[in-house]
């Protein structure tokens, strides 16, 4: 039996627990006695922080959301000028993928977009991200067009990790970055309002 710990760090450990569980054998295939015996507490424990499996799983994916955003939004803010942002920003994506692959896998690889509430918290995530990227963009253009920009750049992100990962992380996230930063930033700088 695990130790007595304060409510927030036993919910940290549960949710990290959880991600592994979900990760390795996905949502359906996983059930609350699992998350529990794997995390050392009883059922009656986890069910005092989730209300359910599904509570549980969408809480999940909110956080990996933010962990991810968290990220990119540290690594931009610490970046100089806009061409470095586009590096830094990928940079962070990256490193975040090679050190959270299950997360990742979870997030954007698992059955979750199968399930509609689930898609939708995927989506949330996404757009959470879109935004930040929009704010960023520094061209002539309005809102909604800097929003479906920032919607491709998260595309050849989320679409370069699923093929990095699925090859074994054979490039390092740095590499990777640099190149990614490159096809996006001779993108961006071509940008101009529509005819």
């Amino acid at each position: 039996m695990a130790a007595r710990l304060p409510a927030p760090r036993r919910r940290r450990q549960l949710l990290d627990v959880a991600l592994d569980a979900f990760a390795e054998r996905g949502f359906h295939r996983t059930s609350m006695d699992d998350v529990a015996e794997a995390a050392g507490v009883t059922k009656p424990v986890l069910y005092q922080h989730f209300g359910s499996k599904r509570e549980l799983y969408l809480e999940l994916l909110d956080d990996v959301g933010r962990q991810l955003l968290d990220s990119i939004l540290k690594a931009t803010a610490e970046a100089e000028g806009p061409r470095r942002q586009v590096e830094a920003g990928f940079a962070a994506y990256f490193h975040f993928v090679a050190r959270n692959v299950r997360a990742f896998t979870l997030l954007f690889g698992s059955g979750a977009r199968r399930d509609e509430e689930f898609a939708d918290a995927v989506r949330r995530v996404e757009e959470a991200i879109a935004e930040e990227v929009a704010s960023l963009i520094e061209a002539d253009i309005d809102h909604e067009h800097r929003r479906l920009l920032a919607h491709g750049i998260i595309g050849i992100a989320e679409g370069t990790s699923r093929h990095w990962v699925a090859h074994g992380l054979d490039v390092g996230p740095d590499v990777l970055a640099r190149r990614l930063a490159l096809l996006a930033w001779a993108g961006l700088r071509g940008i101009q309002p529509d005819a």
